[in-house]
């Protein structure tokens, strides 16, 4: 007789269920095939204690299955979650993106188009400073031309000077003049001139120049000093015949001292003829004969003649005609060697006088100022 629990009746096939309701497709599953089990094992159990255990082990397998699956079940949830949401937070950051790089895009044709606009201002910057260079360069070329041009026209006024007046100092003035304008100017296209001024102003230096204002008082002083001076032929008793008076008179007032019961009186009138009457004879040696046969009257005419001849060396100095002065210089002193005597004080201070202007009256030999005109010209010419 069989057991009517040994054939276990056959498993009902549960219903399908609709995929789309029911959100634990695995679970159900699972349940479902293990609800026949269950009844199966329990059946097993009661003919078979070896049989509940197995169905007891397979039951734990089942519900360990069902446990993991859920499990997984859920971390998949979660990942497809987080799948998602990446997924937004990507297409947030994508969009995002491009916005950012439209912005990028609209701020680079805009510093493109900066940046064309000032290329744009810079070549026209870059135009005009070059402009404005070549204009200075023009401006400073056409100054440059202008100090020259009338440092050349101021060296030539000043040697023509120098040439008629006789002496140098206008022409070294004239050179410093230049140097101290070229050392202001500063400017190294002009620095060969410069060094040609200093060189020919060092020339020039070194001529002495004639003072014609010191000669010209000296000759007024000489021409002054004729009328005082004595002539041979008529000896003045001016400071020479004093001084021999008081030589002479010396012995007659000793003579006088000598005699006694004189009153000063008497001794000082005796003391004055006796110096009367020396005066009244003078011997003197004369080697020609010409200033002896000098007349009273014709003195005058002799010293206007010396006076005349002063004069027109004076206005030979003034018009630099040193040869013509050097002739009435030389004429002047024969004329106070005839007829003037040499042993007289002033005569001799005269004839040293006209010694000094002689010597110092003479032509001067004004050197040219070739390197600075040559160095101007070839500055000018751009050289």
């Amino acid at each position: 007789m069989t057991d009517p629990q040994a054939t276990p009746a056959p498993a009902q096939t549960p219903p399908p269920s609709d995929p789309a309701a029911d959100t634990t497709p695995d679970v159900v599953s699972v349940s479902a095939a293990s609800a026949p089990t269950s009844s199966g094992l329990k059946r097993a159990a009661a003919g078979n204690p070896w049989g509940l255990a197995a169905a007891a082990l397979l039951l734990a397998a089942t519900t360990a299955a069902f446990v993991m699956a859920w499990n997984t079940q859920q971390r998949v949830k979660s990942l497809e979650a987080e799948l998602v949401r990446r997924q937004q937070d990507s297409g947030t950051q994508a969009t995002e993106a491009r916005t950012l790089a439209r912005q990028a895009e609209v701020s680079a044709r805009e510093a493109v188009a900066k940046l064309a606009l000032l290329e744009a201002r810079v070549a026209e910057t870059a135009l005009q400073r070059g402009q404005f260079e070549e204009l200075l360069q023009s401006l400073a070329r056409s100054r440059d031309e202008n100090v020259l041009a009338d440092l050349d026209a101021a060296v030539r006024v000043a040697l023509q000077q120098s040439a008629i007046t006789g002496s140098a100092e206008p022409l070294v003035v004239t050179l410093r003049q230049a140097d101290e304008r070229l050392a202001r100017l500063n400017q190294p296209r002009l620095e060969r001139v410069r060094r040609a001024v200093a060189q020919d102003l060092e020339r020039t230096r070194a001529v002495a120049g004639v003072d014609v204002a010191i000669l010209s008082i000296r000759l007024d002083e000489a021409v002054r000093s004729v009328d005082e001076l004595p002539l041979l032929a008529q000896p003045s008793r001016g400071a020479a015949g004093r001084s021999e008076a008081k030589a002479a008179t010396a012995p007659a007032a000793a003579a006088a001292s000598a005699a006694t019961g004189w009153s000063d009186r008497a001794q000082e009138m005796l003391g004055h003829i006796w110096a009367e009457a020396r005066g009244l004879v003078r011997v003197t040696r004369i080697d020609g004969i010409d200033p002896l046969l000098v007349a009273p009257e014709q003195a005058f005419f002799l010293r206007e003649n010396l006076k005349l001849r002063l004069l027109n060396a004076r206005l030979a100095l003034l018009s630099r005609q040193f040869d013509t002065a050097q002739t009435d210089l030389r004429e002047a002193q024969a004329t106070l060697a005839r007829f003037f005597d040499a042993s007289q004080r002033r005569v001799g201070l005269t004839q040293e006088l006209l010694r000094q202007v002689a010597a110092q009256a003479r032509q001067l030999d004004v050197p040219r100022p070739d390197t600075t005109l040559s160095a101007i010209a070839a500055a000018s010419a751009g050289r």
